[in-house]
C-alpha cells in the first residue's frame, strides 16, 4: 500500500533533496517544488495527503501559501520549516492554517514524526476496514462480523498499522513506531509477545484475518 503523499515547498534546493530523499525512505510518496507558485499548480492537479512548507520562500511568504491553499479548498495538514522561533511567527503560522511547526536547524527524525502525527490526526475520523474486520480510531473499537474484539490501546496501534497495509508485509521497526512512544526501548521480543497476543484475540472472532509472519521483515494482515 502506497504510503502518504507529500508535497515539499523549500527554496533550498540541498535542504529540499535531503527531504525528500529522506522522506521516500521512510515510506513517504514526495514530490518536492521550490516556490509557491509552482505549489500551488501541483496542488491544483493532484491534492497532497500533507505539505512541509518553508516560510520563506522566493516568491513570498510560506504563510500567504498555506492560506492561499485553504482559500482553494486544500484540508491537507501543513508542517512550517522556519528560522523564526518566536511566539507571534508561531501563532501567526496556525493563524494562516498551518498545523505545525519545527525550527530550524532541525533533526530529520523531528521531522518524520511531526509527520505521522499530522498524517494520524488527519484520519482520524475515517475507519479502516479489512475483510470483516472494522477498526474505528476514534472509539477505539474493534468489531469483526459484529462481534467486538477488546484490545489494549497498543494492540490497537499495533492492529492498525497492519490494517493499513493489508496484504503487505510491515516492517518491524513501523510497527514499534506505530505502536509504541518516540524514543520507547522495544525489545524485538515485545513486538513478538504483541502480536501473538493479537493472533489470539482474532483467532477467537469468526471470519477474522490472519497476522503473518514476514520472516526477516516483519508482519502481514490478510
Amino acid at each position: 500500500m502506497p504510503g502518504p503523499r507529500l508535497l515539499i515547498v523549500e527554496d533550498d534546493a540541498e535542504l529540499r533533496g535531503l527531504l525528500k530523499r529522506g522522506l521516500i525512505e521512510e515510506g513517504f510518496q514526495v514530490e518536492a517544488v521550490g516556490r509557491g507558485a509552482d505549489a500551488m499548480r501541483t496542488v491544483a492537479k493532484r491534492a497532497p495527503d500533507g505539505l512541509v512548507v518553508d516560510i520563506g520562500l522566493p516568491d513570498g511568504d510560506g504563510r500567504d501559501l498555506c492560506q492561499a491553499l485553504r482559500a482553494n479548498g486544500t484540508q491537507a495538514p501543513v508542517l512550517f520549516l522556519t528560522a523564526r522561533d518566536a511566539v507571534t511567527d508561531r501563532l501567526a503560522g496556525f493563524s494562516a492554517g498551518g498545523d505545525d511547526y519545527v525550527t530550524k536547524p532541525f533533526e530529520f527524525a523531528e521531522v518524520v514524526a511531526r509527520l505521522r502525527a499530522l498524517m494520524k490526526r488527519a484520519g482520524a475520523g475515517s475507519a479502516t476496514e479489512v475483510g470483516a474486520l472494522k477498526l474505528d480510531p476514534v472509539s477505539h473499537d474493534v468489531t469483526c462480523a459484529g462481534e467486538r474484539i477488546p484490545l489494549t490501546p497498543t494492540e490497537f496501534r499495533l492492529l492498525g498499522a497492519l490494517a493499513a497495509a493489508p496484504g503487505d508485509n510491515v516492517p518491524r521497526r513501523e510497527l514499534v513506531r506505530s505502536a509504541w512512544p518516540e524514543g520507547a526501548i522495544v525489545h524485538d521480543n515485545t513486538l513478538d509477545v504483541y502480536i501473538a497476543r493479537l493472533r489470539r484475540k482474532l483467532r477467537r472472532a469468526a471470519d477474522a484475518p490472519e497476522i503473518v509472519t514476514a520472516h526477516g521483515v516483519g508482519y502481514r494482515l490478510q
